[in-house]
């Protein structure tokens, strides 16, 4: 097969990365190239699932800002898409009084972050929330959420489908070369330099 743009790995990046070139640019040819027989085989069909609400990171970093506008796309798209998950919340709980400066500094980077509905609470809402949580202080984070993001990368990977896009699985990509530059460049601007191989 030829494709103007190929994406190597069909894990949730790659799928996200193809989806979203593929409503870019409509008009190319798009592959993603697999080595396992399914998308989602590792790393993104084996992790803790979590929609993270974006306290810990840096203000004004660019991972704290992702971070809070890829939580409120993740639960646009998946109910979107029909893909249950969990608004569950979390708890960061300080057991120890020393452990309470840090909790709040928390808190006030989560408010930097813009992180929906963060507050502290005290002993009585911890067990009122999780009877068997013990703790002097903590920071309540209810935009916090779970789901399974293998099946959030297999949706993907449908719209990518329907899109216009191909999905080789079982396809391992062993080598690549730089080839010589196409001579007229394509309607969006794009050279297509590099030459795929498989073992096959």
């Amino acid at each position: 097969s030829s494709f103007d743009v190929a994406v190597v790995g069909a894990g949730i990046v790659g799928l996200a990365a193809a989806r979203e070139l593929i409503q870019r640019h409509p008009s190319l040819a798009f592959g993603v190239l697999e080595k396992e027989q399914e998308a989602a085989h590792h790393q993104s069909g084996h992790n803790s699932g979590v929609i993270h609400s974006g306290i810990y990171y840096t203000p004004g970093s660019l991972k704290a800002k992702l971070c809070v506008q890829g939580a409120a796309l993740c639960y646009k798209y998946c109910d979107q898409k029909g893909i249950p998950y969990k608004q569950c919340g979390k708890l960061i709980v300080a057991v120890e009084h020393d452990e309470i400066p840090r909790l709040k500094a928390l808190y006030e980077r989560g408010l930097q972050n813009n992180v929906p509905g963060l507050k502290l609470i005290g002993a009585k809402e911890i067990q009122e929330k999780e009877p068997f949580c013990r703790g002097l202080m903590a920071l309540d984070s209810p935009y916090t959420g779970i789901v399974d993001y293998k099946q959030v990368a297999q949706s993907y990977a449908r719209d990518f489908q329907e899109a216009g896009g191909t999905i080789l699985t079982d396809f391992e990509v062993t080598n690549m070369e730089m080839a010589k530059e196409s001579s007229p460049e394509s309607e969006d601007g794009l050279k297509y330099p590099v030459i795929v191989r498989n073992k096959k």
